[in-house]
């Protein structure tokens, strides 16, 4: 039910139908939003009769009543979309109160400072959701009346310097806004429903959208419930847990509380959190006691309530819970944000307990993790300046300049520097900053403050709670003792270990071992598509086959050219006037193509390497400014004004659909001839000193017809045969094509009666197809994702409709002449997930990816292969049956 009652009305219910001790509530649904917004923010008619139906249902099983002068029932009225976001939309707690209630709320709990507290949290809350007075407003006269008592913390105030805050604050909204503070409970709650909703649109909510991929129109739904205090007093309190480990995955309960607090408390980091076990404590050097010392009973029922949910759930669950007056609620379960080692642990963890399958343990991850397993860690060599220490909030390490607010993060991001965000707390309006920064360092907060939470869902090193420092941002500047950091100074943090370090550290690659280990292998037990690399040289090449790759789907050869002396004999060949001087230079990128190739085929070690044919225009590799060229012309001992010439001559209007790819080797046959050669010669000589032989691919790209590749095919054999003559040796290769255009993939039937295999080149058949230009096609894609014209961008993730269905009907068409003939993607959808699912369906045997995008791909591959099976299994079972209504009733 979570695409109507959103994520957290789906768990309140679900978690009420097991028998969990939830608060009674109410969920106005997604619907309501989604009509909200299509209607110029009016709600549907019948909706007040509905909401005050649901509300006298809750008053009847609390046994308070709304706005009721003896014995009040107050509402707490929380967002909750599909998809957690964390922070991003607003929340109204206490909602009820007024003159009346409060006295009357006073009475009932026999606690005037408990009832004073609660309507000075709600009047600030209130006035900064839904009347849009901003915050700061209310807190200097907090701090004041702090002041005045000689105390530090909220709760030391007495009641009657809240009720004296109370009317402070109502002056607040009186001079801000010209209006009282509005006492009618039902306005109150009206006013707080439209707040939320309204924070669907928010610019931290958009923002956290288009990070996460989360679509404008599944908006939001509107939770209503009834409200419980962790701020009645000394036997209350207020918490968030983990199920287990949320930084490593180890199976340890995990979370911090507040005794007498809400929960505001906790996440904002106001007030320094106690931890919930004494393990945690000691091992932490807390002398706060925990949860397990101070309420012994709570604790037991709380483990029983962790145990019972990840077995319902099957999966880490974040939880919010609150304790009145020796009482457990819970207030939300969600699945649990974690870092990458701490996913891959979990996995690997519950699979072997027997809580899920090992198919499952596959499914639950999402393939992007992986990614964040290859974040560097500090040289343990190393020196380092250590001048503060905090929590290890979210586990890797990084460096950047220092910068203290989020649009400084990002302004400096686009200029190209790394930065470390330090805040004194981050909030959700910090979301961007967060995103744009290398790492997140904040003075307060808890393991589960909003840094934290979202730094670990980013990937980001986090280090919270650092106290000793002292962040003034006026002055752009962090004090520790005698140590001052201003803006723009180099600053280290390790999230693993909550240190902070004056200076640049050096880092060092991660290892991967461990539950990595046991996913991949699992991950490969059950795929049925191939992964590999795009890689040109050793390095690349060696990292891929270390990160898993079964061999190499694109080998750039003009990659190979851009170095050195390379590049020199390149423009040579290019200011060439005649065959002759084109041979002379060509001999020379001979030697050292061959090199390369011979390098690669040893790495490989008898896995395919598919090398692809001068691919980009000429004119990509001469420079176009006067005092370049005649850089040039001297290296190349060539007249500048030849230079000029021939840089004139390459120029094109539309170089992408012009003279390139095959064209080239058509143009000019001996580029074709050479790179052949240097193939050949290469598979020749890892053939004689290799036991595997290697596997060599040879690939002509851009072809749009069949007459030209069994142009280029016949020069490509002749350029064999005279090696294999010449080195008395015989090796075995393959020709194929890219198919990067629509044209190549219509007539896929015809040329692969030429090809040996089919490698598409998603990036330009994407442009081909679309009529875009990727280069220019972000200033306009962002608008066609936010009015709904593409749900993705069409150069991240394969489009299944229109470039999904040209490589179909290829695979079809090609597979008619030649039925086992092997094909695969080469293009930068190689390693996304989304697109990986695609080429399952489509049967491709292989994606080829970036060397950093292999684990991720190998992953991504398994779970397409689970789910396909999954689906024909479901579609194979499926019997003609009457459709089953289920009724859902309320919590």
């Amino acid at each position: 039910m979570k695409n109507l009652l959103g994520g957290k009305g789906a768990n309140l219910a679900e978690m009420a139908s097991i028998g969990l001790p939830v608060p009674p509530g109410f969920t106005l649904t997604t619907e309501v939003c989604t009509h909200f917004y299509q209607n110029d923010c009016q709600y549907p008619k019948e909706l007040e009769q509905q909401v005050e139906k649901a509300l006298n249902l809750v008053e009847s099983r609390t046994g308070r009543k709304f706005g009721d002068s003896t014995n009040p029932l107050l509402v707490s009225v929380r967002s909750g979309a599909r998809a957690s976001m964390p922070g991003m939309m607003d929340t109204v707690l206490n909602l009820g109160l007024n003159d009346t209630t409060v006295e009357a709320l006073a009475k009932k709990s026999g606690d005037r400072r408990f009832a004073f507290d609660s309507y000075r949290r709600f009047v600030q809350m209130y006035s900064d959701v839904v009347l849009g007075i901003e915050i700061n407003h209310f807190e200097k006269h907090l701090e004041r009346a702090k002041e005045k008592r000689g105390v530090k913390q909220d709760c030391e105030l007495l009641p009657e310097d809240l009720e004296k805050l109370v009317k402070s604050y109502k002056a607040v909204v009186q001079l801000e806004l010209g209006e009282e503070f509005p006492e009618d409970p039902k306005a109150q709650l009206w006013g707080a429903v439209g707040a939320v909703f309204n924070s669907w649109m928010n610019q931290r909510a958009k923002t956290h959208r288009s990070l996460h991929d989360i679509p404008e129109w599944w908006g939001t739904a509107v939770n209503v419930q009834a409200m419980v205090f962790g701020n009645m007093g000394n036997d209350c309190a207020t918490g968030v847990a983990f199920t287990r480990d949320p930084s490593t995955g180890k199976n340890e309960f995990y979370g911090e509380f507040l005794v007498n607090a809400q929960g505001e408390d906790v996440v904002a980091g106001i007030r320094t959190p106690q931890e919930l076990t004494i393990r945690a404590r000691q091992s932490h050097g807390s002398d706060l006691p925990s949860l397990e010392e101070v309420m012994p009973n709570i604790f037991r029922e709380l483990l029983s309530v962790r145990s019972q949910l990840e077995t319902h759930y099957k999966d880490m669950q974040d939880i919010e819970f609150t304790i009145q007056q020796g009482k457990l609620y819970m207030l939300q379960t969600r699945n649990g944000k974690r870092t990458a080692p701490a996913a891959l642990q979990i996995a690997v963890d519950m699979a072997n307990e027997g809580l899920i399958t090992k198919s499952q343990a596959l499914l639950s991850l999402k393939p992007d993790l992986i990614d964040q397993l290859l974040h560097p860690t500090l040289d343990p060599k190393a020196k380092k300046e250590i001048i503060a220490k905090g929590l290890p909030a979210s586990p890797g390490a990084a460096g950047g300049k220092v910068v203290f607010s989020a649009d400084e993060a990002v302004r400096r991001c686009k200029d190209g520097e790394k930065v470390i965000l330090v805040r004194i707390e981050t909030s959700p309006d910090d979301i961007h900053g967060l995103h744009a920064a290398e790492g997140v360092l904040t003075t307060r907060g808890g393991m589960t403050s909003h840094a934290a939470v979202v730094a670990r869902g980013m990937g980001r090193p986090c280090v919270a709670g650092a106290g000793s420092i002292t962040v003034d941002y006026a002055a752009a500047k962090l004090t520790v003792g005698s140590v001052t950091v201003t803006e723009g100074q180099i600053l280290t943090i390790d999230g693993s270990k909550g240190e902070v370090m004056v200076g640049e550290v050096p880092t060092v690659p991660p290892q991967l071992s461990g539950s990595f280990g046991t996913i991949m292998q699992w991950a490969d037990e059950v795929r049925d598509m191939k992964v590999r690399a795009n890689a040109e040289t050793p390095a690349d090449a060696r990292q891929a086959k270390e990160f898993g790759a079964e061999g190499i789907g694109l080998v750039r050869t003009e990659h190979m050219f851009f170095e050195g002396q390379r590049i020199v004999a390149m423009r040579q060949m290019i200011l060439a006037t005649d065959e002759a001087d084109r041979r002379q230079a060509l001999d020379k990128l001979l030697v050292m193509q061959r090199e390369d190739i011979t390098e690669l085929f040893r790495i490989m070690d008898g896995n395919p390497v598919t090398v692809r044919l001068l691919d980009p225009p000429l004119h990509e590799f001469i420079p176009h400014t006067e005092a370049e060229m005649a850089l040039v012309a001297k290296a190349a001992g060539v007249p500048l004004d030849r230079v000029r010439r021939r840089a004139a001559e390459l120029q094109e209007a539309n170089p992408m659909l012009g003279h390139r790819g095959c064209r080239l080797a058509i143009t000019y046959p001996e580029i074709c001839e050479m790179q052949a050669r240097a193939i050949f010669e290469a598979a020749a000589e890892v053939g004689r000193s290799s036991k595997k032989l290697p596997v060599a691919e040879v690939m002509v790209p851009l072809v749009a017809t069949v007459e030209e590749l069994k142009l280029l095919k016949g020069v490509i054999e002749k350029t064999a045969d005279a090696v294999k003559k010449e080195q008395g040796i015989t090796f075995t290769y393959k020709i194929g094509t890219m198919i990067e255009l629509p044209r190549a993939a219509l007539q896929a039937g015809r040329l692969a009666e030429m090809a040996e295999f089919f490698s598409f080149g998603t990036n330009d058949l994407t442009q081909t197809t679309y009529g875009l230009s990727r280069d220019d096609a972000g200033s306009f894609l962002p608008e066609y994702k936010a009015k709904g014209i593409v749900e993705h961008d069409p150069f991240v993730s394969l489009d299944p409709e229109g470039v999904g269905e040209l490589i179909t009907m290829a695979v079809q068409r090609g597979r008619s002449t030649r039925p086992e003939m092997k094909m695969g993607i080469c293009g930068e959808h190689g390693g996304d997930p989304a697109s990986i699912e695609v080429c399952e369906k489509i049967g491709l045997d292989y994606v080829s990816c970036s060397p950093f995008r292999v684990p991720v791909a190998r992953l991504a591959a398994a779970q397409s292969a689970l789910k396909t099976k999954g689906e024909q299994t479901k579609q194979s079972s499926t019997k003609a049956t009457k459709p089953r209504v289920q009724n859902f009733g309320p919590w």
